[in-house]
């Protein structure tokens, strides 16, 4: 019987001990952690992520080697970016990372090696910072 309390005890402490850990950690736009919250956007608005493709002779066929994206709000000057395109089961065909402009609506990211045009599905855009 004493050796059960004493496992119970050890048990309660130890999941108290991990829960104030846990409920210590903070999450923000700033940081990562173990928890979940709403990440605010920099921008209300939507944007608009299109490629046109061209003729290549690296890639087999077309190939995709720009994404422009419009409709970039002020608050979004100058913060990090990465665009992925992706294929079939969202698989990552290719990234291409930098920094929005400090200025204007629209900017154009480069992706190399150029992407098969055939194979793209999806944009992804993600703006942080």
């Amino acid at each position: 019987m004493k050796r059960a309390l004493i496992v119970a005890l050890a048990g309660v402490l130890t999941f108290g001990a991990v829960y104030g850990f846990a409920a210590s950690l903070n999450l923000t736009t700033e940081s990562l952690g173990a928890a979940d919250t709403t990440v605010a956007a920099c921008q209300a608005g939507a944007l608009t992520a299109t490629y046109t493709s061209s003729y290549s002779t690296t890639v087999p066929g077309y190939a995709v080697g720009t994404v422009t994206v419009t409709g970039l709000a002020a608050t979004c000057y100058s913060k990090a970016y990465k665009i992925t395109l992706s294929g079939a089961g969202s698989a990552s065909l290719g990234e291409a990372t930098g920094t929005t402009p400090a200025s204007g609506a629209s900017f154009a990211a480069t992706f190399s090696p150029a992407v098969n045009a055939a194979s793209v599905t999806g944009i992804a855009v993600v703006i942080s910072g």
